[in-house]
């Protein structure tokens, strides 16, 4: 039976035949009809229903209201998606969308958004780091990484009113701990024997400033001349070459990781190198004639300047490092053995981390830190040789 309006006359209280209780109140009006859209309450007693009632009108008139939203996390992540990712790189947003269909969605996907609590991210980031049905467990940085993709999808929620609060906050995370045994920088010797099997191969001259520079790959293949001025010695970084992660996707230039150009200062040696490269690119380009196609200004191509593909340079890389007894060596690893030649070299923290382009100097004495405890250790020997010799 009706109990009649509620004071403000914005809901209306009923018992049903069941003897359970409902109310009913207006939300706003279709931006299309016009009409009045309602929603409605259900409750065990009308005690239940009213504090439900005024809760909610009392949203609506501060202006903080937010519906439930029942539809499915899936549902919500391909809106998300569609919707909300379009100020971010191309690259990033595929990223996005592999973390979204390989991890959130057969986890959480079928969850409504109104029901996903923190226990349940918890419980979904905390696997995330476990073997499971032969699914290999994914390292720290890159669980935080998914984990990074659905606290930005629920935080969207948020801010348009669909979720109230974001159940990813309050969460706790693994620290990302880089350990330098997952690395695997050239060291002493390897240098040599590296630079010496890189003789005569095709990407000779690539390994050789890559090594000397700590680029990326992306950023090597998209160096430009443009970028390099030989009257100062600097390279300026502000973009790189990738490849779009779509079918028929083509190479485009993009901006660098994290949208933060740097500028550094190769040794003379790296300088030079470009120098000789520069000039037998000139040669190249004279001797294809009309079939050069160097339009990106590249500094790295083939003879008819065609940019490298990733793929090729990683292959070539790797028959390298294979034939010197480093199989395990990527062609990351270049420019993590960059970084360790520098500390090697003694050349301070901060100016290795501008070089890198890492956030902070502390990320970098992170990553790194296994080299600094062993110059410590070899200059403690140093030391003890030279009392040793006085005493």
């Amino acid at each position: 039976m009706p109990r009649g309006k509620a004071p403000n006359g914005s809901g209306t209280i009923y018992q049903r035949k069941d003897g359970s209780w409902t109310a009913q109140y207006i939300t706003g009006h279709d931006p299309g009809s016009g009409k009045r859209i309602r929603k409605t309450i259900y409750g065990k007693t009308e005690k239940e229903v009213v504090k439900k009632l005024r809760a909610a009108v009392a949203a609506i008139d501060s202006g903080q209201y937010s519906e439930p939203e029942k539809m499915p996390l899936s549902v919500w992540l391909d809106k998300w998606l569609l919707e909300f990712t379009g100020n971010v790189k191309e690259h990033t947003r595929a990223t996005y969308e592999t973390q979204v269909r390989v991890h959130i969605k057969p986890a959480l996907g079928a969850t409504a958004l109104s029901e996903l609590k923190p226990v349940d991210i918890q419980t979904f980031y905390n696997n995330l780091s476990k073997e499971s049905k032969g699914t290999p467990a994914l390292s720290t940085k890159t669980a935080r990484n998914v984990y990074g993709v659905l606290h930005r999808a629920l935080a969207q929620a948020v801010s348009i009113g669909s979720l109230r609060t974001n159940p990813c906050v309050g969460i706790v995370l693994t620290p990302t701990q880089y350990k330098f045994t997952d690395l695997s920088p050239l060291m002493d010797d390897e240098v040599g024997d590296f630079l010496d099997a890189c003789r005569g191969n095709a990407y000779e001259s690539l390994f050789f400033v890559d090594l000397y520079t700590g680029l990326r790959q992306s950023e090597i293949m998209g160096l430009t001349w443009g970028n390099i001025d030989f009257k100062i010695g600097t390279i300026y970084i502000d973009r790189q070459l990738i490849h779009e992660k779509k079918k028929g996707g083509i190479y485009k230039f993009a901006p660098p990781k994290n949208n933060r150009p740097r500028r550094i200062t190769p040794a003379p040696s790296v300088m030079r190198m470009l120098k000789g490269i520069q000039q037998r690119q000139r040669e190249d380009r004279v001797r294809a004639g009309a079939a050069w196609q160097n339009d990106m200004d590249l500094v790295f191509t083939d003879s008819f300047g065609k940019h490298y593909a990733h793929n090729t340079i990683s292959h070539n890389f790797k028959k390298i490092v294979t034939s010197i007894g480093l199989p395990n060596c990527r062609f990351h690893d270049l420019r993590h053995s960059f970084a360790v030649l520098s500390i090697q070299a003694g050349i301070d923290v901060k100016t290795t981390q501008e070089s890198l382009g890492h956030h902070t100097a502390e990320f970098t004495l992170d990553v790194y830190t296994h080299v600094s405890a062993r110059m410590n250790r070899e200059a403690s020997q140093k030391m003890e040789s030279m009392i040793t010799e006085h005493a």
